[in-house]
């Protein structure tokens, strides 16, 4: 009989020991609600086909990150040894953003930007939202460096995001990437109804000159410029506008195209997985979901509503001093931020609703790809001064 109870009693420890490990024991409201936001993401993607590439890995990896656990199995991304936790080395060590560039330059074709250099001032403009975010973050109370890893979602540039929080304020990371993927998911949102408000009829109908042909000898050296031109200037900007315009000149030298195809190709898409869904994974609720987190999100779209409007704005500033004909459409001006090619498309669509047989697209991408640079530049020089 005594044998007997001891065994009941042997069985029923470890099942409760098994029940104290499973996720519903260790379960908060936190996870669900993060769980919640991670299938929201996968729904905008799914049906909305908002970022698909990106809210995808990175709703499934909030899902991933908030399946609660016991402590020390070694399966969460802030366990150390965890597999995750390997997989997250390169977002806090800014590794995958880098190489994210490398795709993007050999991806990016800068003819619409060398057509029209003038469109590199629109590209400019834009990072006005990165500045205002910082003022508008300090004045909350974030520390000099927390602002400048907030402020730079206002470039809508998840890597340029995650490589700069991960310099200034690895603590907020999660957050900050979240916020600046987001707003890139919600371009075709946010950016219509200001660009709406902000120009008037005859200002959405402007016809631009076709965009001159660009030789292949230009292509090869504008990276090579770029590189000099950019990097002498913000040094600290050399991991980002190093590997776009390395990977632009594989692509344009035209003798590298296996490099340039593997770059644009497997590559990107590796690093995109594993970048979205461990960015997604170390939104972990217990150390998510906290006040800062909040604020970040509302001075995220605080930023990227600013970047819009400078942009456009910037454009009707512009044409205050250019003659009828070479006047600029200011509904490119929204392409400023580097949304790549997602407000370039944004721009063409909305002009298309005002005159069917304006196409706006390539006049969108020059400010669009000078908005890549302008905000590695923009990270580069808060880099500088605050790390």
């Amino acid at each position: 009989m005594v044998e007997h109870t001891s065994f009941f009693e042997f069985i029923g420890e470890h099942l409760m020991q098994f029940g104290s490990y499973t996720a519903f024991a260790n379960m908060t409201a936190g996870h669900l609600i993060m769980i919640s936001v991670g299938l929201v993401f996968i729904y905008l993607a799914v049906a909305k086909e908002y970022e698909p590439l990106l809210l995808i890995p990175i709703g499934f990896g909030i899902i991933l990150g908030n399946i609660p656990f016991y402590p020390g199995l070694k399966v969460g991304i802030y366990e150390s040894g965890s597999v995750l936790n390997y997989l997250y080395f390169g977002v806090l060590q800014g590794v995958y953003p880098p190489l994210i560039f490398l795709g993007i330059g050999a991806m990016t074709d800068f003819s619409a930007l060398l057509s029209n250099p003038r469109l590199v001032l629109i590209g400019a403009a834009a990072q006005l939202g990165i500045f205002a975010a910082y003022g508008a973050a300090l004045a909350l109370g974030f520390s000099p460096a927390e602002a400048g890893a907030i402020g730079i979602i206002g470039g809508a540039d998840g890597p340029t995001a995650i490589f700069l929080s991960s310099k200034l304020a690895p603590d907020l990371m999660g957050a900050i990437a979240i916020s600046a993927y987001s707003y890139m998911a919600l371009v075709p949102v946010i950016q219509p109804p200001i660009m709406r408000w902000l120009t008037n009829s005859k200002e959405r109908t402007i016809r631009m000159k076709p965009p001159r042909t660009v030789s292949r000898t230009e292509k090869i050296i504008f990276p090579i410029l770029g590189l000099l031109l950019t990097c002498f200037i913000v040094p600290s900007g050399l991991p980002l506008l190093g590997m776009l315009f390395f990977g632009n000149l594989l692509k344009e030298s035209g003798v590298t195209k296996r490099l340039a195809d593997t770059a644009k190709g497997p590559m990107i898409d590796v690093v995109t997985i594993l970048l979205g869904l461990t960015v997604g994974a170390s939104t972990q609720a217990t150390t998510f979901l906290t006040a800062k987190s909040i604020g970040i999100f509302a001075l995220g779209a605080f930023s990227f509503m600013i970047a819009t409007s400078g942009g456009v704005l910037f454009v009707k500033f512009m044409n205050l001093f250019l003659k009828e004909g070479n006047k600029i459409n200011p509904l490119i001006g929204n392409s400023g931020v580097s949304a790549v090619p997602d407000s370039a498309r944004v721009s063409q669509v909305v002009g298309l609703e005002y005159d069917k047989t304006n196409h706006l697209l390539m006049h969108a991408m020059g400010p669009n790809v000078a908005g890549v640079i302008g905000s590695a530049v923009a990270a580069g020089i808060m880099l500088s001064f605050l790390y």
